[in-house]
């Protein structure tokens, strides 16, 4: 007698979503760096304490303003969860997985303007106004 194993398609499936969600995850927080060295910090002015959570689907408050030439620390609260800690501001070539809500994204703006933050998959976004 011998004895075989069965594998049932429904295990293959499994198995196989498994797998997706494994090497999805190895992407996502691979790119959780920041895509760019242009993250300045300056010892010189107060540091403006950004804190943002989820409301209705988004990013809350939705619309940030923040000074030039000082600065920014950005951090998600609690309720933040999901793809929305991957934080992107993709014009200034910044962004992080904040994975818990004592990590940060700290940069200082240096050219005015109105920029678009998102979450790494674009679902979650919201205006960034450097005045």
């Amino acid at each position: 007698m011998s004895d075989e194993i069965k594998i049932t398609k429904s295990a293959i499936y499994i198995f196989g979503i498994i797998l997706l969600i494994v090497i999805a995850g190895f992407f996502i927080f691979k790119n959780s760096k920041n895509l760019s060295n242009n993250t300045i910090n300056n010892s010189y002015g107060e540091t403006q304490k950004v804190v943002i959570g989820i409301k209705n689907y988004n990013y809350y408050p939705n619309t940030i303003k923040v000074e030039a030439g000082k600065p920014v620390s950005i951090s998600l609260d609690k309720s933040v969860v999901g793809c929305y800690r991957g934080f992107t501001i993709r014009e200034l070539g910044l962004a992080k997985y904040l994975a818990t809500p004592e990590d940060t994204l700290e940069f200082t703006p240096t050219k005015k303007g109105t920029y678009v933050f998102a979450c790494s998959m674009g679902m979650g976004r919201g205006t960034l106004i450097i005045e």
